[in-house]
């Protein structure tokens, strides 16, 4: 990501700036949490988004910030929320907000980041922004509700499940990069390619994510964790969906009365590689890396378009 820092790194730095502000409250309380997740914020892989989509037609101002600061206090309302729903008690290497002030005050400030958002726009008259915002955060509650609804009979196809992905990563990643692009431009072409290239990148971030699952790296979440949780991926998917009938019977029993035993767990991530749902699933993931990056290229070449395919390049290069 060192080229996106490059070309915005002044914009990064202002960004902080807003975000900060957009945060502030009168309980101290509630500055002492917002201080804790400032300081505490991931690589920001969502706000260089919104300011890089942006650039790409027009320079960045004061609404690309505030469309940047939505998306992050969007973002962090869904973690802080998802936290208390998963019961977790870390986040990114850290206490997570439910662990340090328990689930009533974590409810709380998921609330009131989601409200702050809402009255940044509302008050600066950014309807549009707002609206793209606002359909993702639907997208994205369905996402996870369509994922628990399917999970309780072991019996997702690869569509369903590239739909819950959708909603549930792919439509926040669309929002911020057609978020960013609306401040810079008024042609509603533009700003569709440049939602359309945030759902491309979306999806393949999402289907890395699921491959770290069946990873033997210290990647910050534990191995088969998503086995555990009964989820169904694609590598998994497409496992059940190509193996003999024994092989896929024993592991649709061990998902669902074996999920905490290790050596249970080993074999499924064992037969999923051997059944060839690691290479599938990373040839997908290469897949939509691609189209992102044909529909990046209808734009001219520029440093702003480099740092865009370096941030796309990342999402399936990663290696946490």
């Amino acid at each position: 990501m060192d080229l996106a820092k490059k070309v915005i790194g002044k914009e990064l730095v202002l960004f902080e700036t807003h975000f900060r502000e957009a945060v502030k409250s009168r309980v101290a309380l509630l500055d002492r949490i917002m201080e804790y997740i400032v300081k505490r914020k991931g690589k920001q892989l969502r706000p260089m988004f919104v300011l890089l989509s942006a650039h790409l037609s027009g320079p960045i101002n004061d609404t690309t910030y505030r469309a940047a600061s939505l998306v992050e206090l969007l973002h962090t309302a869904t973690l802080v929320h998802d936290d208390v729903v998963d019961d977790a008690m870390e986040r990114r290497g850290f206490f997570s907000i439910n662990a340090l002030w328990k689930n009533k005050i974590a409810v709380l400030v998921g609330d009131y980041l989601l409200s702050k958002g809402l009255l940044l726009s509302l008050n600066n008259k950014d309807h549009e922004i707002l609206r793209i915002l606002s359909e993702a955060v639907k997208l994205m509650s369905e996402g996870e509700l369509l994922q628990m609804e399917k999970s309780r009979n072991l019996n997702l196809s690869e569509a369903v499940y590239y739909d819950i992905i959708n909603g549930k990563t792919a439509s926040l990643l669309a929002s911020a990069c057609a978020a960013g692009a609306i401040t810079t431009t008024d042609n509603p072409e533009v700003v569709e390619r440049m939602r359309l290239f945030g759902e491309k990148v979306g999806m393949a971030f999402q289907i890395k994510d699921d491959l770290f699952d069946y990873s033997s790296e210290q990647i910050g979440k534990p191995t088969g964790n998503d086995i555990k949780e009964k989820k169904l991926t694609l590598p998994l998917i497409y496992t059940l969906n190509n193996c003999d009938a024994t092989t896929r019977k024993k592991i649709i029993h061990i998902i669902k009365n074996e999920n905490t035993k290790k050596e249970s767990v080993a074999y499924v991530i064992d037969t999923v590689t051997k059944e060839g749902g690691i290479q599938y699933a990373t040839e997908k993931m290469f897949a939509f890396r691609d189209e992102a990056m044909q529909l990046l290229h209808q734009f001219s070449p520029s440093p702003t378009r480099e740092a865009l395919e370096e941030l796309v390049r990342y999402t399936t290069d990663r290696t946490y």
